[in-house]
């Protein structure tokens, strides 16, 4: 089978033949990858950015693809069961895991997460606990099903974010296929004071196509419009971008009681400057959202939601390649002319 690995200690890429994995443990599942996302973590990985496995890993934490072969012990899916795979777990036994926050985990969490420290969907086949699956409802296709791991940690950034009062002057920073993501939640959700700030204009043009009536923005605007219009400011600022830069900007926006949802990852050595004093005299509100806790099964509740109406690849900005054709693709995801690739497999 032909697959996409990497090697932590070389910090190489390379595409490869391998054998198709085989059932070793009774609760494993064979999986046919249908479709397999290129996320920003995968890029910050491949430049050096973001810890992962030492070792030869095929890569790729968001895919969606068909049940080929289940372990004796598997009852909860079956042959021909169409899917999609969650990559985070806990370790089941830490005081993280016993209450309720399996992201926190030491052992588990992102530190055990399929696809960056175990074999993912960047391959023809992938082998996966059954635990890890997620079975798709007929309106769902796989083409969106690869969707639903980031839209899963939107459910539980949307879960900590709410309540957000229809009516409310809302900010995402960065329109790459996060923001994007999260233009679509907002709109469905019946927010219409939306501005969305991205300096590549290739991108503001796919957002534009999600047809939202949103105010889209270069930052140089939003940084005019600060300066220019009276009491220009936001209530609920979102980064996706994970540009510390950025993430100071959309900080100096917010007005009175407002919060800041930092949501891209960045890399571990960035840092903002943050004055305790601006945050004591508006009550400014700051959290981070990490993966996403027992919130895939709500991720299939919004793509069921969003539909094609929003979850269309044409709108979104995302383009499919093959695997061979990966190097094309991560050139272009690099200087922002597509918002996401994903791999047809």
């Amino acid at each position: 089978m032909e697959a996409l690995q990497f090697t932590g200690k070389t910090k190489k890429l390379q595409y490869v033949q391998i054998p198709v994995p085989k059932i070793t443990e009774p609760n494993q599942v064979l999986v046919k990858v249908a479709y397999a996302g290129v996320c920003g973590t995968d890029l910050h990985i491949i430049g050096g950015e973001f810890p992962c496995s030492e070792d030869t890993v095929t890569l790729g934490h968001e895919f969606s693809g068909t049940v080929l072969d289940v372990g004796p012990s598997v009852n909860n899916v079956k042959k021909g069961d169409r899917v999609s795979i969650d990559p985070n777990e806990g370790c089941r036994c830490c005081d993280y895991c016993h209450s309720g926050n399996p992201h926190y985990c030491n052992i588990g969490g992102i530190n055990s997460t399929i696809g960056i420290h175990r074999h993912g969907g960047w391959g023809t086949y992938a082998l996966v606990p059954n635990h890890s699956l997620q079975k798709l409802p007929d309106g769902v296709s796989l083409e969106q099903g690869a969707l639903a791991e980031p839209i899963s940690c939107l459910s539980h950034g949307w879960d900590m974010l709410s309540p957000v009062t229809v009516g409310s002057r809302i900010l995402v920073l960065g329109a790459g296929i996060i923001g994007n993501l999260w233009v679509c939640l907002l709109h469905l959700q019946g927010h219409r004071r939306v501005t969305v700030s991205e300096p590549n204009v290739s991108r503001l043009n796919y957002t534009k196509k999600l047809d939202t009536g949103y105010d889209l923005i270069t930052p140089d605007q939003l940084r005019k419009n600060k300066e220019t219009v009276p009491g220009y400011g936001f209530d609920v600022v979102i980064d996706c971008s994970g540009y510390c830069p950025a993430i100071e900007e959309g900080l100096s926006l917010l007005d009175k009681g407002g919060r800041l949802c930092c949501f891209g990852v960045a890399p571990p050595h960035g840092t903002i400057t943050v004055s305790p004093y601006q945050l004591y005299l508006k009550e400014i509100s700051i959290f981070a959202v990490n993966v996403n806790p027992f919130s895939f099964v709500k991720s299939v509740g919004f793509i069921e939601a969003l539909g094609t109406r929003y979850l269309d690849y044409s709108k979104l900005g995302v383009e499919v390649f093959t695997l061979k054709e990966y190097q094309k693709a991560m050139d272009l995801l690099k200087v922002g002319k597509i918002a996401k690739a994903v791999f047809k497999l």
